[in-house]
Formats: structure tokens, sequence, C-alpha cells
């Protein structure tokens, strides 16, 4: 899948060739992550023009945009475009602004795993705290050197902000971040109020509580969790290692969740927004749901190791979304049961394939216990 690197885009025709109607353009960082991947589909649908920055990498990671992408040359069809970029890159920021001019700025981009970050906590700032000042400011140069005041702006936060703050947590709850991750979300939302307050930029902090799907990256706990299901279930593996199952999260539908970044920038003015489902569910809980919904007892799974306890635990979180189902008309479609059966069914599919691989002598079946 290549990079459009020398294409200028502009509002283009509509694919049934009306040359007059103006398209939407959008640019996301974080495309190829679980929510942006289900944000361009979602732009797509709405008519958009999509632009995604990814990074250069000897491996392609596009796997969650494959089924979406059109080859470039085929014009009239490809509505979503791809180019090489950086968070931690100044200038490529800014010369995709100034060759995409798009209309909204969607930065979901980040190195957004919780535990990863107390290992890498110097490169997780870069990319989450200051890769989004470098983003806010390339907006504000770019509109300032064009004119263009009209590019609205979308900031991912998170629910780990909160941290240690009890539930449930809306727009004015205090932050008290437990992690580097948490710490430089909190960096990247205040900036984006400041930039807003500064400057006038159209700029907008969603406050997404946990999100998941069959996209979620496999090191998560949920996905974690739901891999295993269906390996053990397969008969690929007999023992699942997680730490804290007491930890108490706020889930709900990446696909649900990415509808209410977009309505974010539809309305008039500005503002940030808690997404939540409003309803919270511990680590086991989310373990009784999926072992038991394909007939096994997680207890004969399930191995506690310390190695997944975090130094600063984040005990409960449960959002209080009122403003963004009062002000945008945003509610969550898909329930808890249905999300972690959605995913369990996803991935018993995927461990027979992986079976049918292992019974063919392609792959190792004692990867793991």
């Amino acid at each position: 899948m290549a990079s459009e690197n020398e294409t200028k885009s502009k509002s283009g025709s509509t694919d049934n060739g009306d040359a007059t109607a103006a398209r939407k353009i959008a640019l996301i960082t974080g495309i190829t992550g679980q929510d942006g991947s289900y944000l361009t589909e979602f732009l797509l649908e709405k008519g958009y023009e999509v632009h995604g920055l990814i990074r250069r990498s000897s491996n392609f990671n596009t796997q969650r945009i494959n089924h979406i992408y059109i080859d470039p040359h085929n014009a009239h069809k490809a509505r979503m475009k791809l180019h090489y970029a950086d968070l931690s890159d100044a200038s490529s920021l800014r010369r995709w602004l100034d060759t995409i001019h798009p209309d909204e700025v969607y930065n979901l981009a980040a190195q957004s795993h919780v535990a990863v970050s107390f290992e890498i906590p110097d490169y997780t700032a870069d990319v989450v705290a200051t890769g989004a000042l470098r983003l806010l400011e390339a907006v504000r140069s770019h509109i300032d050197a064009t004119g263009r005041s009209h590019i609205r702006y979308y900031q991912a936060g998170s629910s780990e902000m909160f941290g240690s703050t009890p539930p449930p947590q809306s727009e004015t709850t205090p932050f008290h971040p437990r992690s580097p991750y948490a710490a430089s979300k909190c960096a990247a939302h205040w900036y984006t109020v400041n930039y807003r307050e500064a400057y006038g930029l159209y700029a907008c902090n969603g406050i997404l509580f946990n999100h998941e799907s069959p996209r979620r990256g496999e090191n998560f706990v949920t996905r974690k969790i739901t891999r295993a299901v269906g390996r053990i279930k397969i008969g690929l593996q007999s023992k699942l290692f997680l730490g804290n199952l007491q930890a108490s999260r706020d889930w709900g539908f990446a696909g649900d969740y990415v509808e209410a970044m977009w309505m974010m920038l539809q309305q008039e003015k500005p503002d940030d927004y808690v997404v939540a489902t409003e309803d919270s569910h511990t680590v086991e809980e989310f373990l009784e749901v999926a072992f038991g919904y394909v007939g096994l007892k997680w207890r004969d799974h399930v191995v506690i190791d310390k190695r997944y306890f975090r130094p600063t635990e984040v005990d409960n979180l449960k959002g209080d979304s009122n403003k963004a189902r009062t002000v945008l008309g945003w509610k969550p479609k898909v329930g808890f049961e249905q999300l972690v059966k959605m995913m369990v069914d996803e991935d018993v599919e995927l461990a027979k394939r992986e079976k049918v691989l292992v019974d063919a002598g392609f792959m190792d079946a004692q990867q793991q216990p």
C-alpha cells in the first residue's frame, strides 16, 4: 500500500461524476489504529475525502484499513489517501496541511498503551503531548498563512486523564493522571484548550472512555482476553496471564465513539465532551462474559502475573456523558455484553483460521502455554 507523496488534494467530484459538488476533506493522524479505521469508514460514508498520516516502517501496519483501500491510480474511486509523516516531525505536519488543505483535522495518533508508557516515558510524552502541540501549531500557522480559518481540529483525549479521581467523571472533574500516558494526554488536552482560547482555533477535546472492538490491539486487556478465549476454545492455548482483575472500566464500542468525534466538529462552537456508556465493569466481569459465552470457566485458565500490575493503578473509571448526549444528541448503540460477544465471535473465527495453519505445519502451536 503506497503513500501518495505527490498528491495535492482539492475538493473533488462525487463518484457519479458531478464535478460541481465539493467534498469535505479530513486529515487523520493515527489512521491505521482502531479508531482511525472506524473513523475513516464513517467519513467515507459521509462523502468525505480522507487523508491519513502514517509512520514509515519496514513493515506495513495497514491491516485495519486494507479493506477500504483503493489504489490511487483509480482516481474516481480512491477517496482515502495515505502520506508519510510523524508527530515527532513538525515540518512533515505543516507540509501536508499546506498540501492537502483539510477542512477537519483529527489527531488520533499516540503511543496509547498505558503500561508501555512506564517503560518508554520520554517517547510517550514526545508523541502524545508535544506531538499534539506540533500539530496544533502547524494548524495555526497554516491558517495564518492561508486564511483558511474554517478548519476544525479534534484532539483525542482519554479517561485515563482522570486517574484516581473518584467516579463518575465529567468535563468538570479534576484530572489526576496515574501514568506517563495519562499525564501526556492531560498536556495535549490543555494545549488544545490554550490554542482555542489564545488563537480562536476551532478545537475540541473528546475525552473518550475505554472503547473496544475486534480491531483492538492484542496487547490491550480486552482483546488479550478475547484472543485467548478463541485460542483456548479451539485448543491452541490453555492459560491466560493477567494482572489486576478488579480494575473497573467504562467499556463501549469504538465504532459508536468515532461518530461522537465527528459530531463535535459539526457544532457551532468548539467545546470539550466526555464520551462514555455510563456503565462500568471489572476485568473479572469481562472474563465472566467472554469465557461464559463459549461455555468455559475463566478460573480454569486465568493466572495472575504480577508483571501486569501497574506502578500506579487506576481503580475505577466511569463516565458522565450527559453533555454529549444533550448537546450532540449522541448515545452508544452497543452494550457491554454485545461488545464482548462481538469480539469473542471474531476471535473464535480467527483462532479457527490459525488452527488450519498449525495443522498444516505453518505455525507453532506452542508459542504460549
